[in-house]
């Protein structure tokens, strides 16, 4: 099947998805949503699978096989999906060993040795292994998503790979499973071994009898043509079957992406974890000086050597990424990142010391970093390489497909030089250059047009002068990333034709049918084919909401941003994305969904377009956390992708009953501000609540917030007047729904801290709102209707540039971000979205000198950052302004909470939520000091809290000031906190009654299909 596109569903395939569905345990997906999400990697290459399999065990993934082998229907085996070269993209059954097949199954921690399942993520298991001292040698950039299946495929390596060498140098052996059923361990096998094996006959004495055939026919031709570098990662490893290496069999298939066999289990060598490290960064005038001096730097033998220019820092720093790590870099327009493991860290920081000396004459320009903090940025901004040029500001986007060759290191800066005139000469000399310069391996994204037959054939060329260029140099077409399609087809000029032939001989052995993967190294497709755009990319080009400015205006174009790097399928850190960490599904990453909303536009597997089911349901357990908008390398927006989706999904049609309760909650909270102690006594009455969230399409476990008995609103005008006293400057505290109706005493603390540090405060007179609770719910049209009328009450502070504070992060990322792409053209929209600021970025820049006149003493903080405070505000200036009222904070990297407004109280979305919550946010309250206070300016964040958590009792900043300004204890805050008087039973029926009826008017007026 050699077709760009997937079959239709035929009965054949019907019958094949019904004998996996009987032999399988695990899931078999067929249907379109999951094969679009499967129909790409990282590559430039899309093909969409025949369908998917989710084996719970190795055994489960063998009878897959077998049904598979019973149906002649090609098969590959998928980890993380971040392969560059096309490799994990087929017209076959799609295996995806990353949900269940993740178990260590023995660990030696004497010898350092392991067996695992292939599906376990990188980062998952060195944490496993840590308490061990123990990890595993090659660590990809892609490491939090990254799977030792994959890395087995790939042959991957990575910085460490300069101390302890490429994937196949950890594997000791492999279970593995051919295409035709057999089922074997392979090893190391020494001569004896190996007679007795082909003496004892079988399909196994078959395949090493063909095995040996192979090294005695090619052993001559693989010593010659097999260049003598670190970075070999092209091709089969056939120098592996040479005497000299003990005929390794695994180490043969390392590298062999999906190809030749099924890898069940491996086992694996470890490495010890450095007992400390040493980062020195050195200066240069161009990177190819930098590469000069890399053979100078060698004779240090340091554990990791990379290379950056001055491209990638421009890029990183034009888009802010890591900006703490740029202000460590010393003088130059190119950089070597050069680390020394030791002992001690006296001892790593001697071999360092050692090797400045040594380069002064080179370089004058070195730093010794003493911060570990500061190591680990400038890593995280050297792994942040491919966002930082994917789509680099005011020039085209770039593309990989020669993004990891690699020469001799003695080599490289001559190669560099060769190599950027080839780039000036056909007009790419925008690619920034960087990569594992120790190893000779250069890395780069380049800005092919990939969508004219010009450009394809322009691109065809260059990587085809390309090849030559690194063969003429002694080098490897690909250091890192393998072969795939990218690469495939031009094996020719590295090997020769002899040794090609080769390649396919033992693809022969292993899978004659070929159906492991076909078209990928052996007979494979060309490096044009199957290109994800190429000259029929044709999306359709909607009209939208919103204006996506970063995207040409174009929601295809943002909807195809997503390169697949798979950052999203982490566990480790940051917010994104937390339902995949909840579910470990695809389709619940923030990748499988941009995948599905590529092939919406496409329309070739989800044909209908915005009314799909398919991508409804991946966006349903979206939190629009927006995690992915700071934490994707390439600023993938999946909450406002949502918000654009369900708009046009729900035009015209009936929409959940949750978004007309939770879409609509300024508008219930202006009601419920008439009567808000029957309303409480409604909602938290047996019986009566469970039918209230029932009808509200809320969860009957999650409980209703209080509403306040008096809302701040209310209470601002009748403050004294010597409360207000003038001041040098005037604010607008903003009133928002949640603070204002539920949190008033916070509003309250909140202006005792502006005017105490001399604001005059200023609270709007008319109803206004963010419109973010109608955003969430894509009720666009609501949404920039309300937004429109807020713009017009702030209009006379807005002219005047009076800041806006905003207490609820949630809100104030609406203007900051939804606000000027929902009314693009709107001057004060723009205006609003600069003037917006939180308590702390307002006395952080306006106040600087001001402090409360008490200080906390001993007191600690936990402090959840809200997650639109995570990925568009920032909490650094709110974290200083605690920090100088005496407040020991502790700033968590929990993730997002659970409850991301309106998604933890929809049915259907509890067990996730709590899983959220669960995820590090509890257990890192739980474990604790019981006197720490539990700060979270979001209210989503203290409502999770406070519902999950029994006794917490999480605080507002604004809280803690107003504390610190009135000599108390923050703890003092919480008796504050208003609680609505019980009601008795007989006065609560009398009041609800007409409350409820209007209540059921409101519901059945806003349930009328609107646009």
């Amino acid at each position: 099947m050699t077709d760009e596109h997937a079959p239709t569903k035929t009965p054949l395939f019907q019958a094949l998805e019904q004998r996996l569905h009987e032999a399988a345990e695990g899931e078999v997906r067929f249907d379109p949503g999951s094969r679009a999400a499967y129909s790409t990697d990282a590559s430039n290459y899309r093909q969409v699978p025949i369908g998917v399999v989710i084996p719970r065990t190795p055994d489960a993934a063998e009878a897959a096989i077998a049904v598979c082998h019973e149906h002649d229907v090609p098969v590959l085996s998928r980890g993380g999906g971040t392969s560059l070269a096309g490799q994990c993209c087929n017209t076959a059954v799609v295996l995806d060993w990353s949900k269940y097949c993740t178990r260590v199954e023995s660990l030696d921690v004497d010898a350092g040795t392991l067996v695992v399942q292939p599906g376990i993520a990188l980062d998952r298991l060195n944490d496993h292994l840590a308490r061990w001292g123990w990890m595993v040698g090659p660590k990809p950039s892609t490491h939090v998503s990254c799977t030792i299946g994959g890395m087995i495929g790939n042959n991957s390596c990575g910085s460490t790979a300069q101390a302890y060498g490429k994937m196949a140098d950890s594997v000791r052996r492999l279970e593995i499973l051919t295409y035709d059923g057999h089922r074997m361990w392979v090893g190391p096998t020494p001569e004896d071994e190996l007679d007795r094996i082909i003496n004892a006959g079988g399909r196994r004495g078959e395949i090493y009898t063909g095995l040996r055939q192979l090294r005695d026919t090619y052993a001559d031709e693989i010593r010659a043509r097999y260049p003598d570098i670190p970075r070999r990662v092209s091709g089969y490893n056939l120098d592996q079957l040479l005497p000299e290496n003990d005929f390794q069999v695994a180490r043969l298939l390392v590298g062999s992406e999906s190809t030749l066999v099924t890898v069940l289990r491996a086992e694996l060598s470890l490495v010890r974890v450095p007992a400390a490290t040493s980062l020195v960064l050195l200066g240069f005038d161009d990177i190819c000086s930098a590469a000069d001096a890399v053979p100078r730097v060698l004779a240090h033998t340091p554990a990791a050597l990379e290379g950056i220019d001055h491209r990638l820092v421009q890029l990183e720093h034009s888009q802010h990424l890591a900006a703490a790590a740029l202000r460590e870099l010393p003088n130059g327009n190119a950089w070597l990142m050069v680390q020394f493991n030791g002992d001690t860290k006296y001892d790593a920081d001697a071999k360092a010391q050692a090797m400045i000396d040594d380069l002064h004459a080179i370089t004058p320009h070195a730093k010794l970093l003493d911060d570990p903090d500061h190591e680990k940025q400038v890593w995280a901004a050297r792994e942040a390489g491919l966002g930082a040029t994917a789509y680099p500001p005011n020039d085209p986007e770039t593309h990989e497909g020669w993004e990891d060759a690699a020469v001799p290191p003695r080599l490289l800066g001559n190669y560099l030089r060769d190599f950027r005139r080839l780039l000036d000469d056909y007009g790419y000399g925008t690619a920034s250059l960087y990569g594992h310069f120790g190893h000779g391996c250069v890395h780069t994204r380049i800005p092919f047009d990939l969508r004219t037959a010009e450009g394809i054939a322009k691109y065809r060329s260059f990587a085809t002068e390309s090849a030559h260029l690194v063969v003429d140099y002694g080098g490897s077409l690909s250091g890192e990333h393998g072969d795939g399609q990218s690469r495939g087809e031009l094996l020719p000029i590295m090997f020769g034709d002899r040794l090609v032939t080769a390649f396919g001989t033992l693809k022969s052995i292993f899978d004659p049918g070929n159906r492991m993967n076909p078209g990928k190294i052996v007979h494979p497709y060309r490096l044009d084919e199957n290109l994800r755009q190429g000259v029929n990319y044709l999306p359709i080009e909607p009209a939208t909401h919103f204006a996506y400015p970063d995207d040409d205006h174009r929601f295809s174009r943002a909807a195809a941003r997503c390169v697949g790097v798979g950052k999203c399928r982490g566990h480790e850190s940051g917010v994104m994305c937390p339902s995949y960490r909840a579910t470990g599904e695809e389709e619940h990453s923030t990748r499988g969904r941009a995948r599905l909303l590529f092939e919406m536009l496409q329309g070739e597997v989800i044909t209908d377009g915005w009314k799909s089911v398919a991508v409804r349901d991946a966006l349903d357990l979206c939190l629009a956390c927006k995690g992915c908008r700071s934490d994707c390398p390439v600023n993938v927006d999946m909450a406002t992708y949502k918000a654009e989706f369900l708009s046009h999904h729900y035009r015209w049609r009936i929409r959940p009953r949750s978004h007309y309760a939770m879409g609509a909650i300024p508008l219930w909270a202006r009601l419920a501000a008439v009567a808000p102690t029957v309303v409480n006594a409604l909602t938290h009455t047996p019986g009566v609540s469970a039918v209230i969230k029932t009808a509200g399409g809320v969860d009957t476990r999650r409980p209703f917030p209080r509403f306040a008995r008096r809302r701040f609103t209310a209470t601002w005008p009748r403050r004294p007047p010597a409360a207000r006293p003038g001041s040098r400057e005037p604010v607008v505290l903003w009133p928002d729904t949640f603070t204002n109706n539920f949190d008033p005493h916070i509003a309250a603390d909140a202006a005792d801290v502006l005017e105490a540090a001399g604001f005059t405060v200023e609270v709007p007179t008319k109803a206004v709102c963010c419109g973010l609770t109608w955003i969430s719910t894509g009720q666009l049209a609501t949404a920039k209707h309300v937004l429109a009328r807020t713009l017009t009450v702030l209009a006379p502070a807005l002219r005047a540039g009076t800041p806006v504070v905003v207490l609820e992060p949630s809100c104030a990322a609406v203007f900051r971000s939804d606000l000027p792409e929902l009314l693009h053209g709107n001057e004060d929209a723009h205006r609003l979205a600069q003037q917006t600021v939180t308590l702390g970025e307002l006395l952080h820049r306006k106040a600087p000198d001001w402090s409360p006149p008490h200080r906390l003493r001993g007191v600690s903080a936990l402090i959840q950052p809200h997650c639109h405070q995570h990925a568009v505000l920032g909490y650094d200036a709110d974290e200083q302004t605690l920090t100088a009222a005496g407040v020991d904070t502790t700033v968590l990297d929990a993730g997002c909470c659970g409850l991301a407004g309106n998604f933890g109280f929809e049915k259907g979305h509890y067990e996730v939520s709590v899983a959220c919550a669960e995820d590090a946010l509890l257990p890192a309250i739980r474990r604790a000091d019981p006197s720490a206070l539990v700060l979270a300016d979001g209210f989503s964040c203290r409502t999770q809290i406070r519902d999950l958590q029994p006794g917490a009792t999480p605080l507002h900043g604004a809280q803690v000031l107003a504390a610190v300004l009135r000599g108390d204890h923050p703890t003092d805050s919480r008796a504050r906190t208003e609680v609505s008087r019980p009601v008795a039973p007989l006065r609560t029926a009398l009041l609800a009654a007409p409350t409820a009826v209007a209540l059921a008017l409101l519901v059945r007026r806003m349930r009328r299909p609107h646009h």
